[in-house]
Formats: structure tokens, C-alpha cells, sequence
């Protein structure tokens, strides 16, 4: 009797592995070039196969499959305020710090430094989101204590070298028993979200008050990052105003810290990273940076975790065009294949356009950061970063959807990345700042710092004169923020949706070839479209090749 075939697999699209998220991605290779960092090639070659190899993405699941759990006390009963993670987390987490991800720019401030680990964040991105918590905030606090002076803590002795170390240590011990260090961050609390002025949390001096000196916090906080890190900055209302402090896992020469893990979030997407609520019973903290400036302390981290949003944000874009664009060259649909089918060109180099929109304007403010000794450099970060954050998180939502359509229903189930990664997007737009609070900080921005307006009119008028659409987008524009001033809040998202759009778009007429930059300034400057590819492409190959080389 014959067999009953029923299970016969055809046209099913293998997996995405075993490839090399750098050498498959010729955007990011030529920003990585143009912006200064071609030094660094052959370690984001090396790090690009890593995270493509099979093992590597399986980890990224995992991570995810089997999300931290809080362990608040140890089996005798006693208080420990632990985070239990998956082991996956552990080798993503150190396959991350030993490449420098979290503090190598500081350490080794070699030109194209910023660059290099702007490119490599975005591609670790792709893989895993999740791991990027802890390596943002370890990151951007690491110039903070790098210059504070010493008081009740040393930083320069006790800490800087733990930080810059490239082993992670997961251990939970004082600093002078640790390999390798993280540092986490707490702002939010309920009854304020972005409000910063309505933290309640109150620290009291131990002795004499100021900069460097010991204090006893008493609070909240709605949102931790990362809880198991082995210091936290902390926003904490004393007499002189708000605050910030440096509140270590453990106190020196002391116990662990009255720092009380109550619950984790239970959240959308970022599921392989813990966050909590906490509560601090006189846990104990050193000011750091002037008193009443606590503030100011901690947005200047939040400038550089914004960026990296940006990057995340690019990242996931990234990867859910590389997925879809890996689908359609291979699935067949109606007698011939997904991708050479017109309308699914078209939608697919619309995807690619923004792909590579999000990725060329990431590496040209990590340019910017490097460059911060310019007092232009750093009006242009301080300003771009804001919209791009704005812009290119709230794209990417949009973006993946689309990138999860074209694989049908293997795109919505959970075995493949799409759905994670779907779930990632909104994050980015969220956290470090929502929407809003990045469109009205464009016009303090322009308001405020003198070679911002300069700055960005030589940026973008170098890209004139090729593009029609662009000019007078351009024109518009800076007619729109003559007086920046005036200009009302109402137009706040305006303003700064139509700059990240516009220097996009001067990115890619200048550096990109010409059918790219001319596509993109059509369709989204001169007619743009309310859902992605509904807007005219003439000539989509050209795009599509550099999203995917080979397949056109």
C-alpha cells in the first residue's frame, strides 16, 4: 500500500542564519567608511558573522522564551533583591562587553570610536534588544562619573577600571570583587512619568550635604533599569532641588543597599530584560554633580541614551527588511516569486528607503559625538538626536508591521523573529523620552543654542540644488523656524519630524546614488503617502540591491 503524503514541505523559506549582518549590509559599510570609522572594520566583520551564526539568533530566543525572575529573598529568608536570568542572557551579555559596547568609546576616545560602536550596536540590535538596556545605561553613565571628583567614592579608583573592563561579571559582590561592572538608571516614578519635577523621592545628607557626599534615599521608583546592576543614578528631591546620585548595589565597605525590588514589569516586548519597581528604605547614595542640578545630570545621560534608541530603533528596521527581503526573493506566489512581483517591489523598496534613512542619519549624529570637541558638532547632536528619536522610532513601528505582512502568517507567529522584533518597536519611542517630550526638546534646542539653526542650515543646504522636492521642502522649513523662539508648541512634532525628514533626505542625495535620494525626497517630501509603498517608485532596484545585495 502506498504511503499517504500529506506532509510534503514546499516553498517554505528557510531561516535567516549563518550570515554576516555586516558584509550583507552595504549601507551601514559605506556610513561606517564616510563617517570615520573605517579602522574598525575588520572587529565589525568579526562581529558581524557572531551574531548571524545560528547559535548566536537561537540565543536571542531563548533570552526571550525565558524571561528574568525576581528572587527576593534567599532560601533562609533573607532580603537579596536578586535578578535570576536565562544562561543565553548571560552569553549575549558577554559576547557584548567584550567587545566594548558598553564603555570602549570612553576608554579608548580614538577618532571614528563613536561611530564604530554606534555600527556596532545596530547590528547587535538586530539580534537582540533586550541586552541593549544594560549597555546603554552603562554607556552614557560612564562619562558622568569619568569626571566627577572624588568624595565619599573614588570613582577613578574604585570604579572607572571595572567599568571599562571587557569580561562580564554577573556576580553579585561589592565593587572591589567584581570583573566588570553595569550601571543602571531611575527616574520615573507613579505620579510623575516625564514629569520630572514631581519626584517625591527624598534623599537626606548623612553629614555635611554637596557634591560627593553621603546621603540616605527614601522613595520610589515606578521604573529601574536595569535592577541588577551594581550601581544606579537616581533622581532625589533634597532641600537645594532635585538631585543626582550615585546609589551602589552595595554600600562601600558595607551591605548590600536598602534598595527593595518589589515586582518586575510584566511588558510588552523587551522581555529578556528586567525592569522593577523598587522602593528605597534610606538606601544609602553620594551626590553626584552640583546639588539642585540632579536634573541636568541626568538628561545629559539621557542625550546619549536617546541616540542609542535611534540606533535600536534602526536596528530592528534593519533586521525586519532584511527578513522580508530574505522571504520574498525565495517564496513563490502566483506562479513566480514574491519579489518580482511589481507591487511587492515597490513596497519593499519603500521599507529599504527607510531602512536605510534611519541608518545613514544614526552614524552621522554618532559622527557628531565624536566631534562634540565643535561647539557646532555638539549644537547638531543636541538638536538631531531629539528628532531623529522622534522620527525614526515612531517610523519603525509602522515599518515592521509592513515587514511582517510580506511573510504572511510565518510572519505573525512566534518561532520567527518578526513577532519579537514587532513587539520591540514601540520601546524605542517610549522610554528616554515619548514623542512629545523629544519634539518640544527640538524647539528648546533651537532656542537655546546659538550654532544649532547655523549649524544645521550648512548641513543641509550642501545637499541643494540636485532635488527639487528638497529645496523647497528645505525652504519651507527654515521659513517655519526663522524665529525658533515663536514658534508655537502646537508645531512642536512639525518642526522636528520635518528636520530628521530633511537631513534623511540630505543624507542620501548627497552620499547614496541618485534614483535613492530622488525616491526618497518623492516620498517624503514632495507627495508623501499615508501607508508605506502607496507612493510611486519609478525604478525600485537600485534601492533593493543595497538592501540586499544579490537579489536584484
Amino acid at each position: 500500500m502506498q504511503p499517504f503524503l500529506t506532509h510534503l514541505v514546499t516553498n517554505q523559506v528557510a531561516p535567516l542564519e549563518d550570515y554576516s549582518l555586516y558584509e550583507t549590509d552595504p549601507v551601514l559599510q559605506q556610513a561606517v567608511r564616510r563617517e570615520g570609522a573605517a579602522a574598525f572594520e575588520s572587529e565589525l566583520r568579526e562581529h558581524g558573522a557572531w551574531l548571524g551564526r545560528a547559535q548566536t539568533l537561537e540565543a536571542a530566543a531563548e533570552a526571550n522564551r525565558n524571561s528574568p525572575r525576581l528572587l527576593a529573598y534567599d532560601p533562609t529568608g533573607h532580603r537579596q533583591d536578586k535578578v535570576a536570568f536565562h544562561p543565553a542572557w548571560n552569553a549575549l551579555m558577554t559576547g557584548i562587553v567584550a567587545r566594548g559596547l558598553h564603555s570602549r568609546a570612553w576608554a579608548q576616545p580614538v577618532p571614528g570610536a563613536h561611530v564604530a560602536r554606534a555600527a556596532a550596536y545596530l547590528m547587535q540590535g538586530q539580534v537582540e534588544a533586550g541586552t541593549l538596556c544594560p549597555t546603554t545605561m552603562t554607556h552614557a553613565a560612564v562619562p558622568l562619573l569619568a569626571r566627577e571628583p572624588a568624595g565619599v567614592i573614588d570613582y577613578g579608583r574604585d570604579w572607572l577600571d571595572v567599568l571599562y573592563s571587557r569580561e562580564f561579571d554577573a556576580s553579585d559582590a561589592p565593587i572591589g570583587r567584581k570583573r566588570g561592572a553595569l550601571i543602571g538608571m531611575g527616574l520615573t516614578e507613579k505620579q510623575g512619568g516625564s514629569d520630572l519635577r514631581s519626584v517625591a523621592t527624598r534623599a537626606e545628607p548623612v553629614g555635611a550635604p554637596g557634591r560627593g557626599q553621603a546621603y540616605l534615599l527614601t522613595g520610589h521608583k515606578w521604573f529601574l533599569s536595569v535592577p541588577h546592576a551594581d550601581a544606579h543614578l537616581v533622581l532625589a528631591r533634597t532641600d537645594e532641588g532635585l538631585g543626582c546620585f550615585f546609589v551602589p548595589r552595595w554600600v562601600p565597605d558595607g551591605p548590600r543597599n536598602a534598595v527593595r525590588l518589589r515586582r518586575l514589569k510584566d511588558k510588552l516586548g523587551n522581555r529578556s530584560n528586567a525592569s522593577a519597581e523598587v522602593e528605597f528604605e534610606q538606601a544609602w547614595g553620594a551626590m553626584l554633580g552640583e546639588p539642585g542640578r540632579g536634573t541636568a545630570v541626568l538628561l545629559e545621560m539621557a542625550a546619549t541614551t536617546r541616540l542609542d534608541c535611534v540606533l535600536g530603533s534602526a536596528a530592528l528596521l534593519r533586521q525586519a527588511v532584511a527578513q522580508a527581503l530574505h522571504h520574498a526573493a525565495q517564496r513563490q506566489a502566483f506562479g513566480t516569486a514574491l519579489l518580482a512581483q511589481p507591487l511587492m517591489r515597490v513596497l519593499l523598496a519603500d521599507l529599504a528607503l527607510e531602512s536605510e534613512a534611519a541608518t545613514v542619519l544614526a552614524l552621522r549624529l554618532a559622527r557628531a559625538v565624536d566631534e562634540r570637541a565643535d561647539p557646532v558638532a555638539r549644537a547638531l547632536v543636541r538638536v538631531g538626536t531629539p528628532a531623529a528619536k522622534l522620527w525614526v522610532c515612531k517610523r519603525a513601528i509602522a515599518a515592521l508591521g509592513e515587514c511582517m505582512e510580506v511573510l504572511g502568517g510565518n510572519g505573525y507567529v512566534e518561532e520567527a523573529p518578526l513577532a519579537r522584533l514587532y513587539r520591540e518597536a514601540p520601546v524605542n519611542s517610549i522610554w528616554e523620552g515619548s514623542g512629545n517630550v523629544m519634539a518640544l526638546d527640538v524647539l528648546r534646542g533651537l532656542a537655546r543654542e546659538a550654532e544649532a539653526l547655523p549649524g544645521l542650515r550648512d548641513e543641509l543646504d550642501r545637499a541643494r540644488g540636485v532635488v527639487p522636492a528638497y529645496d523647497q521642502a528645505l525652504d519651507d522649513w527654515l521659513a517655519l523656524v526663522a524665529q525658533p523662539d515663536s514658534v508655537p508648541q502646537a508645531l512642536a512634532r512639525r518642526v522636528a519630524a520635518g528636520l530628521a525628514t530633511l537631513w534623511q533626505a540630505a543624507l542620501l542625495i548627497r552620499h547614496a546614488p541618485a534614483p535613492v535620494g530622488a525616491a526618497f525626497a518623492a516620498t517624503r517630501l514632495h507627495a508623501p503617502a499615508g501607508i508605506v509603498g502607496a507612493a510611486p517608485i519609478d525604478d525600485p532596484a537600485p534601492i533593493l540591491a543595497r538592501a540586499w545585495p544579490g537579489i536584484c
